[in-house]
């Protein structure tokens, strides 16, 4: 659906703004992609990494409006993965996440509708669902925002969408890299917050082709969450490190034990699909009624059970150690 399409990505020189484009470049013949980031010196790196005459690159920042309509025109297809997304750092400067993550939100919707963008995309995280920290509330009023979009476009062709899942396999905030980057170094032990913590497990691939199946999927105003499985951030060490000593050092401020992506007071809007479940929208839109449980690609799900809850704690896919191993090297870790 990419070929001869102007697709633009913002926060697009992340880990998943990168292997988006690499995805794009590979899979299909787009006429333009659009990278929107406020670091000139990670687009200078992008530049060297995708010499291709297609890519395009735009210095910018999610809070300023007018720079989003700039960059936006003539393009079909946004992705839209800025945000701040440190827990403890939203917890200390509350304000500078609401900014990004809440207001740029606003600004992405408006911008796709100036420009009559035809399908965006939010990506969402599995905080969003029943937040204890800022960065989860700030994510959830996004999804939200999303959703709502849909009902402001009135006869505007736009469509929106969002995203949710969970911890990606050696991106910045995983805790991969810092296990590696301690067993490089020598240490004697690896900190792990508490031995009960789980987390949901994805490997950046999984989670671009998600998004890429979302857009051929979605009608608009509904949040994709795909199956996939849990890891005990215990097993974990002993996967990256046999034998070597763990140190209990608490939960940090805002996490939790175990992440939910499909909350218990959804169960009423959720529907599930083979590979997948739908949160379908808790508004009606003014234009249409839409059926979720079939989706643009022809695939068919049925709702779940009343009080069902998708939870990493709860979840029936664990990773036993060596499947973890083979995840991580997946994920290039």
């Amino acid at each position: 659906m990419f070929d001869d399409s102007t697709i633009l990505i913002t926060g697009g020189t992340g880990s998943f703004g990168r292997q988006y484009v690499k995805m794009l470049l590979t899979r299909f013949n787009p006429q333009k992609i659009i990278v929107f980031s406020r670091d000139e010196l990670k687009q200078y790196e992008m530049q060297h990494e995708f010499p291709d005459e297609r890519m395009r690159f735009f210095i910018g920042d999610v809070r300023d409006r007018d720079r989003l309509v700039m960059a936006m025109r003539g393009v079909d297809y946004v992705v839209h993965a800025a945000a701040l997304k440190h827990v403890t750092a939203a917890e200390y400067n509350p304000l500078e996440c609401i900014k990004t993550n809440i207001h740029g939100a606003q600004n992405v919707i408006e911008a796709a509708l100036t420009n009559e963008v035809k399908k965006v995309i939010g990506l969402s995280t599995d905080k969003a669902a029943g937040p204890i920290n800022l960065y989860g509330a700030t994510k959830l009023a996004a999804d939200k925002l999303f959703v709502a979009a849909n009902n402001i476009a009135g006869r505007h062709p736009t469509r929106f969408a969002a995203v949710r899942y969970g911890n990606v396999v050696g991106s910045r905030g995983s805790v991969v890299p810092l296990f590696k980057r301690l067993i490089e170094q020598g240490a004697s032990h690896l900190p792990i917050t508490d031995a009960r913590m789980t987390r949901f497990w994805i490997t950046l691939p999984q989670g671009v082709d998600f998004v890429s199946t979302s857009f051929q999927r979605m009608h608009g105003g509904e949040m994709f969450v795909p199956k996939i499985p849990s890891v005990r951030i215990s097993d974990l060490a002993e996967a990256m490190a046999p034998g070597m000593a763990t140190k209990i050092v608490g939960i940090r401020p805002g996490e939790k034990l175990h992440e939910m992506m499909c909350p218990r007071d959804d169960s009423h809007l959720t529907i599930e699909f083979d590979d997948h479940y739908v949160i379908k929208p808790s508004i009606e839109f003014s234009r249409e009624k839409q059926r979720y449980e079939r989706n643009k690609l022809g695939e068919s799900g049925r709702y779940v059970a009343e009080g069902f809850e998708y939870n990493s704690g709860t979840n029936p896919h664990f990773l036993a150690i060596d499947q973890i191993r083979a995840f991580n090297h997946l994920g290039n870790c």
